[in-house]
């Protein structure tokens, strides 16, 4: 079976929240914050933790983006699912396996790990509807 795991589109002002990975795999590349699902955690709760980990943040999820299923999308063969979510709480900060936490422009975004390009791409057309 693979592994599943639920990102965090955070998107406030015109600005996007992304973290620089401080782990392998995709080791200091920005990304969309997530991680794998644990144990008897519903996707939403692990969403929550995972963000609150990753960015200092607690946040509610208000749509879902999609589910990123392609094999070599990830070396750990990880599925996604990325919601777009809205903060109700909490200060940015990077941790867990975030080696930092920080808001880019929509217009001056750095290159984004694996495919979490597509992931925003989907998430700001999402946010227009």
């Amino acid at each position: 079976m693979r592994p599943l795991a639920c990102d965090a589109l955070i998107i406030e002002d015109g600005k996007v929240l992304l973290i620089r990975r401080g782990v392998e795999p995709f080791k200091g590349q920005w990304a969309i914050p997530g991680g794998r699902l644990e144990g008897d955690e519903t996707a939403e709760a692990c969403l929550k933790r995972e963000a609150k980990e990753e960015t200092g943040l607690d946040v509610e999820p208000v749509a879902l983006v999609g589910i990123y299923s392609d094999p070599n999308r990830d070396p750990r063969r990880m599925i996604a699912i990325t919601y777009l979510c809205r903060r109700i709480g909490g200060e940015v900060n990077g941790g867990d396996d975030a080696a930092e936490a920080r808001w880019f422009g929509l217009n001056d975004l750095p290159q984004l790990a694996s495919d979490h390009g597509k992931m925003l791409k989907d998430g700001l057309r999402a946010l227009q509807k």
